[in-house]
């Protein structure tokens, strides 16, 4: 099972940018593992929630490259914009986020992320991994 990044906005979008209630926001640290748990018990296997981690520099690297293409520009919203000023309050958010939702049978795996490739690379090998795999030898 799969998150985007959306599973995880109302600890971190939405309660920085303001757009969610403070019992909203302290609602969804108390249901998430609940709803991981209750994906692991209809499947063999535990969700995996990777979430990506990417230096400050490098964000804003990406953002001012996105800026400078008028291609690539249309990659930046006025939310995306903002959030350069609010990096540190994302940040924190989605640290304590993770302090109060990685749970021993719902962990979440952090993907270092300044380079796309090697992020990607790592994640497939990640996810692959947590696939049983038997092997089968064919008679010769």
């Amino acid at each position: 099972m799969l998150f985007d990044r959306s599973w995880y906005n109302r600890a971190g979008v939405e309660k920085v940018m303001g757009f969610c209630t403070p019992e909203e926001y302290y609602r969804f640290p108390a249901a998430d593992p609940d709803l991981r748990a209750d994906a692991d018990r209809r499947r063999d296997h535990a969700p995996q929630i990777l979430v990506l981690r990417v230096r400050t520099s490098e964000q804003l690297r990406r953002f001012k490259s996105r800026h400078r293409r008028p291609v690539r520009r249309w990659k930046l919203s006025p939310m995306d914009l903002e959030s350069i000023n609010r990096w540190e309050d994302y940040s924190r958010a989605k640290d304590e986020m993770m302090v109060h939702t990685d749970t021993p049978t719902s962990r979440w795996f952090v993907v270092e992320s300044d380079i796309k490739k090697h992020a990607r690379l790592n994640m497939i090998a990640h996810l692959l991994s947590t696939i049983p795999y038997t092997e089968y030898l064919l008679p010769r």
